[in-house]
């Protein structure tokens, strides 16, 4: 397959044929990644589990997987969590063109917020084997995405912005490279105003953190 196009009338009926046969709590989404980030989703059934709909965007896990941070592809039956504080049970499968290059993706998400409220009695559904270190963000505007990256990566650095060095702007920058935050169209002007410093500054901070990259 070169193109999820080629495809698409097989891909949305494997869509509507999953979302069918596990009922409203199952989200099943198909994003073609060769499509700008702000618009990824092609086709969704039972959008209403993560609020989003056709022309919304992916998630940090499609980014961090286009930017290279991540390997290895799929995701199965992890656990991530809506805005609202729904569970959801997901499954992510990545699709390459014959080149390797990754395409798109079929994103399965089951809410299983009932099952969890039932835990001791059907812990063996909900809790098997499940990686529950994977956090991933459902949003209906690619602006909201990076807003979301840009507060979990200064958590990640502990301190708040007026007080950050030099250094750990620049962990802050490399954090948000690894996630893929630049792949967001004029992320770096965000970036920039966020941590206040210049354009010039901000690509003189990712020179020097490609450096340390090739150094370890």
């Amino acid at each position: 397959m070169e193109s999820i196009q080629d495809e698409l009338p097989f891909l949305q009926a494997l869509v509507k044929g999953i979302a069918a046969q596990f009922g409203d709590n199952c989200e099943v989404v198909l994003h073609d990644l060769t499509l700008p980030y702000d618009r990824t989703i092609v086709a969704i059934e039972n959008g209403h589990v993560t609020g989003r709909k056709v022309g919304d965007p992916g998630t940090n896990l499609g980014l961090e997987l286009l930017r290279g941070s991540t390997e290895n592809g799929h995701k199965l039956n992890y656990v991530t969590q809506t805005k609202d504080g729904r569970l959801l049970r997901s499954t992510s499968l990545y699709m390459n063109n014959q080149d390797g290059t990754i395409i798109g993706s079929l994103c399965i998400n089951f809410d299983i917020t009932s099952l969890m409220i039932a835990e001791k009695t059907l812990q063996s559904i909900t809790m098997t084997n499940l990686q529950t270190d994977v956090k991933e963000s459902f949003v209906t505007n690619v602006n909201d995405l990076l807003d979301v990256l840009i507060q979990e990566t200064q958590e990640g650095i502990g301190k708040p912005v007026a007080v950050m060095s030099k250094e750990d702007k620049m962990k802050m920058i490399a954090l948000l490279d690894q996630k893929g935050a630049f792949l967001i169209k004029k992320s770096s002007e965000k970036i920039c105003l966020y941590l206040g410093i210049s354009k010039y500054s901000l690509y003189s901070y990712l020179d020097e953190v490609k450096q340390w990259n090739a150094e370890e």
